[in-house]
């Protein structure tokens, strides 16, 4: 499969994609730029990463979300974490890299935190924003993990050029 055709398998159609484009549009009338914020979160003793699968759209991705008025990015982190995995940062985590995400805008950032010190207060159970969430070790990652989450791992883990691009 080509890069694009590996990115046409994840994009939002239906009813879920009419959904993600009205909160899109939400924030963009809200707060004209947007900034998000994504956790690779890596568990070094069993070479693993933690992923998480929404219930609004396809594959398996990197925890995170948007940062709020107010929020500093660490922050944001910190919650989207807590709300997406029960995973609280147990130490700072180290900024990555910044990306353009222009699927979501034309005005749309994010972070990429690798977080390696951290707690999982107990095993994130489905609801109804998460549909599932695991550790995956790096050589078994999921076959349906989206091409974004795939290049941040690469990047981090292979020494692969960063893309400026989401």
């Amino acid at each position: 499969m080509t890069g694009a055709d590996s990115e046409q398998a994840f994009r939002q159609t239906g009813w879920a994609g009419l959904r993600a484009r009205l909160f899109h549009l939400y924030f963009l009338l809200r707060r004209p730029m947007t900034l998000g914020v994504r956790g690779l979160i890596y568990d070094r003793a069993s070479n693993s990463i933690f992923l998480i699968r929404h219930t609004y759209v396809p594959g398996w991705q990197l925890p995170g979300g948007g940062v709020e008025v107010g929020e500093t990015l660490v922050e944001a982190l910190a919650r989207e974490l807590a709300e997406e995995g029960n995973i609280a940062l147990t130490a700072p985590p180290v900024l990555r890299s910044m990306h353009f995400n222009r699927r979501a805008g034309t005005r749309d950032h994010v972070g990429l935190y690798l977080v390696e010190a951290f707690n999982q207060t107990a095993p994130k159970s489905a609801d109804h924003e998460i549909a599932e969430a695991a550790f995956f070790p790096l050589d078994r990652l999921p076959a349906d993990a989206t091409p974004a989450t795939r290049r941040r791992i690469a990047e981090i883990f292979s020494g692969e050029q960063v893309s400026a691009y989401w």
